[in-house]
């Protein structure tokens, strides 16, 4: 039984930089473009508030409430 290997192609160093940098990339845009949906479109909020450190405290709180 002979098994044909096809040989393996390494992949450049700076292709999976740039695809680890893109992943990331677009895990923060949907982070930030599901903040503005949620807490200004939904909650009819100022989108300046979602910059605030109250607001992430007060998110907090509801979430860890007890």
């Amino acid at each position: 039984m002979r098994q044909d290997k096809k040989p393996v192609k390494k992949r450049s160093g700076w292709i999976v930089i740039l695809r680890m940098f893109l992943i990331v990339l677009f895990l923060a845009l949907a982070l930030v473009g599901g903040a503005v949906v949620g807490y200004v479109v939904l909650g009819k909020q100022d989108i300046h508030d979602i910059l605030e450190w109250s607001t992430w405290r007060h998110v907090f709180d509801l979430v860890f409430a007890p």
